[in-house]
C-alpha cells in the first residue's frame, strides 16, 4: 500500500465527491484508492499506482501554479498520459488556457485539443475535422471570444449550411431569420456558455458578433473578422469555395466538421472532403483530425461512434 499526502483542499478540488472519479481511476488503473482526511491510500498492481502517483503530483503542480482543477481534469490528466503526453501539464495547460472572461476560462481537454487550440493562434484558416463532441465548435468559439477581448479582430462570424434552405425550408412559419434560426442554435448555445447572455445579445445588436446562414457571406468581404463555418460537411464544394474566398485582411477563418455526418444529396461531393483533398499542405491552412478517442462528451458516446464507425466498414 502506498500513502500520499496532499492537503485536503486539493484533493477535494480534484476528487469531489469520490465516487465517480474513483471508479473510474480504479476501472482504468486496476487499483484500490481510499481517503483519510489528507492521505491518499492505494493499492493494486505496481504500474497503475505509479500512474496515479505521476498524475496526482502533476495535478498538484497545477494546483500551485494557481491553474484551478476540478474532478474532469484527473480524467484529462490520464487520457493524456495514454495519448503519450511527456511534457509537464503545468506547460501544456498555461500555454492552450482561452481566456475568455476573468470568470471564464477553457482549458483543453486532450493532446488534440491542445494542438487545435495552436493551430488557431498560429495560423489563419483552420480545419477541425472530426465526430461530434470532440469540442472542435465551442473551442472555436472560445478563441473567437479571446480574440475579440483581445481585440486582436473586431468581428466575430458564425455561419452554418442550412441544409434544407431549398423547399422544405419554405413551408416553415416565420421571415427567412426565423426559419434558419433552429439550425443556428448549437453556435448560440456556445456563445452564452462562454459569454453573458445580455452582452452576447448587446455585440449582436451592434453586428459585432454575427450568427447567419452561410448564403450570407456570398458577395462579402471579411476584415478584422474571426470566421466560423460550422457543420461544414454539409456545403458544397461551390459554398466552401465562395466561404474560404471571404477572408479579408487581418482575419481568421475556422472550418469545422463531421465528414460521417453528411447530409447533403449523394450525388453532391462534400465541400469539406473537397477542400482537405484540395488544400492540404498550403502554408498557413491547417488540418487538425479528431477520432472518438478525443471525445469528451459521455463515455458511452466513444462507444457509439466506434460501434458506427465498425458497422459502416462491415457494410461497404
Amino acid at each position: 500500500m502506498v500513502n500520499l499526502n496532499y492537503p485536503q483542499e486539493f484533493l477535494i478540488s480534484i476528487f469531489g465527491s469520490p465516487s465517480e472519479e474513483v471508479l473510474f481511476i480504479e476501472e482504468n488503473l486496476k487499483i484500490d484508492v481510499s481517503f483519510r482526511n489528507d492521505s491518499l491510500m492505494v493499492e493494486g498492481e505496481k504500474e497503475g499506482t505509479e500512474i496515479f502517483e505521476k498524475l496526482v503530483a502533476e495535478l498538484y503542480s497545477l494546483h500551485q501554479s494557481g491553474i484551478k482543477v476540478n474532478p474532469d481534469d484527473f480524467k484529462t490528466a490520464f487520457f493524456l498520459y495514454k495519448e503519450g503526453f511527456k511534457d509537464d501539464f503545468v506547460s501544456f495547460y498555461r500555454d492552450s488556457k482561452i481566456v475568455c472572461s476573468p470568470s471564464r476560462v477553457v482549458f483543453p481537454k486532450g493532446l488534440n485539443q491542445g494542438r487545435y487550440i495552436a493551430a488557431i493562434r498560429e495560423n489563419d484558416c483552420i480545419f477541425g475535422i472530426g465526430p461530434a463532441g470532440t469540442g472542435k465548435t465551442f473551442l472555436a468559439v472560445a478563441m473567437a471570444v479571446w480574440a475579440l477581448r483581445e481585440k486582436r479582430v473586431k468581428r466575430i462570424i458564425l455561419t452554418r449550411p442550412a441544409v434544407e434552405a431549398g423547399e422544405k425550408l419554405g413551408f416553415l412559419p416565420g421571415d427567412l431569420a426565423e426559419k434558419v434560426n433552429p439550425y443556428l442554435r448549437p453556435l448560440y448555445d456556445s456563445l452564452f456558455d462562454l459569454m453573458d447572455v445580455e452582452k452576447v445579445h448587446k455585440l449582436m445588436e451592434a453586428d459585432v458578433i454575427e450568427v447567419a446562414p452561410i448564403a450570407f457571406m456570398r458577395g462579402r468581404t471579411l476584415n478584422d473578422s474571426f470566421i466560423i463555418l460550422d457543420e461544414a460537411q454539409n456545403t458544397t464544394r461551390e459554398q466552401m469555395k465562395m466561404f474560404l474566398t471571404r477572408l479579408g485582411f487581418n482575419s481568421k477563418a475556422v472550418i469545422t466538421g463531421d465528414i460521417t455526418q453528411i447530409d447533403i444529396e449523394p450525388s453532391r461531393k462534400s465541400g469539406l472532403i473537397d477542400a482537405a483533398e484540395i488544400l492540404n499542405g498550403i502554408k498557413g491552412i491547417s488540418f487538425i483530425y479528431f477520432t472518438e478517442k478525443d471525445v469528451v462528451r459521455h463515455p458511452l458516446v466513444q462507444k457509439i461512434i466506434k460501434a458506427y464507425e465498425k458497422s459502416n466498414g462491415s457494410h461497404k
